[in-house]
């Protein structure tokens, strides 16, 4: 018999997430929109640049990817939790794909440099122009591994997928923070990598035999996560050596 996934509404214990996500849209959109109207009239070429590739990734990510959800939601989640796989692999490949499809955005804009007014080795986003060495040997393949253990917690514990998204997002900006300390600030990352885990999330079985939430299953979920960067760090290194990839200047 196949398990019916989270397709129900919201429940009440979901409004305050709701609350949290929307302060922090509001926050990102007067944050962003500040920093756009400062940074654009700056005269330094390779800020403006960032800034819009930034723009470019928010516009086709958050604002139409999130805008086209509750559509996906429910004409793309019934589909794929119709798929006879075991739910923690299924979640783990959707997962990944929107992964995959977030970095086509953002490999986008840094290919895009030159009509942003700079060079992809002056102002980027991703690690590389060449989208496989992005997936391959920087992003996803770190990814991958943090839904590995996500879909370890979703089988004890009984997030929902807003709780999924805002939680994601908050270990997303955590991870962005390490690159640039002022990602922390940027609020907008919450949803950048919350996307990716929220339509996946909503495949999962109600009827899995989770267990309810606990407050400190909140941060543990936050944290956990990021012991998933260990297997990932590992084979990224073995695909850079395999596949010489050199990252552009200033990329670690």
């Amino acid at each position: 018999m196949l398990q019916e996934p989270m397709l129900q509404p919201s429940t009440a214990a979901d409004r305050t997430t709701r609350w949290i996500l929307i302060a922090i849209g509001v926050y990102s959109v007067l944050l962003v929109g500040f920093l756009n109207f400062v940074i654009l009239q700056s005269d330094k070429a390779r800020d403006r640049a960032i800034f819009l590739m930034a723009d470019g990734m928010i516009l086709l990510w958050i604002i139409v990817g999130g805008s086209l959800t509750p559509l996906l939601r429910k004409l793309l989640v019934p589909r794929i939790a119709a798929i006879p796989l075991d739910w923690r692999l299924r979640f783990v490949l959707f997962c990944t794909a929107m992964a995959l499809i977030e970095e086509v955005i953002t490999t986008t804009m840094t290919n895009l440099a030159s009509a942003f007014g700079s060079t992809p080795e002056e102002a980027h986003i991703t690690a590389s122009t060449n989208y496989f060495h992005v997936v391959l040997c920087h992003s996803v393949v770190l990814f991958v591994f943090m839904f590995v253990v996500w879909a370890w917690m979703l089988s004890r514990w009984d997030f929902s997928p807003l709780k999924v998204l805002l939680l994601f997002g908050i270990t997303g900006s955590l991870a962005e923070a390490t690159i640039n300390p002022t990602s922390l600030i940027g609020g907008f990352w919450v949803f950048v990598y919350g996307l990716m885990v929220y339509l996946p999330a909503c495949t999962v079985p109600r009827d899995r035999g989770a267990r309810p939430l606990r407050w400190w299953h909140f941060p543990l979920a936050v944290f956990l996560p990021f012991l998933g960067v260990i297997p990932g760090g590992l084979v990224a290194t073995v695909l850079r050596h395999l596949l010489h990839v050199q990252f552009l200047p200033g990329v670690q």
